[in-house]
């Protein structure tokens, strides 16, 4: 049987889901077995959401396979659970039939949310966001910036240093064109030296 049911709120994780009140779906087996009715289907739904790594947004198709045993009512007399306190080391979960009713919103809502991915991207190779500026490195794959790490910084002006010595620091007024005062001054510091 095929049934088309609205999502509720709940079927996503904080970065995709099925938005609420899209259509779901349903593609359902009911087979009735000695304890209750076994469900066996198959859920479709459009996802929607948003990249983890340059925030754009994501729509996806999901496709997710499911099944749960409904146990009938007066079960519970055969499998011990009338006659005392239901075990609470017992970690799995049953469900009941209601009637004739099964409610599969918490089957579903399993099923789906275990089947996302929990960091959705909008392409296998999405770059990201630039961490200085925040463009998509995507759409700029050659994007950068020439930040100098602020502990380097103040060795920034050695680079330009001429080869061969440090550069001399300007006394009083001096200007930069003075090349032969400074060799006259180089030739008498090595007369001395001598």
């Amino acid at each position: 049987m095929t049934r088309t049911i609205e999502a509720p709120d709940d079927f996503g994780i904080d970065v995709i889901g099925v938005p609420a009140g899209s259509p779901v779906e349903l593609d359902l087996r009911l087979e009735s077995v000695v304890e209750g009715v076994l469900v066996t289907g198959t859920a479709a739904a459009r996802l929607r959401g948003e990249c983890v790594r340059c925030l754009e947004p994501v729509e996806d198709d999901l496709e997710v396979d499911f099944q749960e045993l409904y146990y009938y009512p007066e079960d519970d007399r055969v499998r011990g659970v009338a006659a005392g306190p239901s075990d609470e080391d017992d970690e799995e979960e049953t469900y009941r039939l209601e009637g004739d009713l099964f409610d599969l919103q918490a089957v579903l809502r399993d099923a789906v949310v275990l089947a996302l991915p929990l960091q959705p991207v909008c392409q296998d190779d999405c770059l990201g966001l630039c961490s200085e500026c925040g463009a998509r490195l995507s759409d700029d794959p050659d994007h950068h910036h020439d930040a100098v790490d602020p502990r380097w910084a103040a060795l920034q002006g050695l680079s330009a240093a001429p080869e061969g010595g440090h550069p001399r620091p300007k006394a009083g007024g001096e200007g930069d064109g003075n090349d032969e005062d400074s060799g006259a001054r180089k030739g008498a510091a090595e007369n001395q030296e001598k």
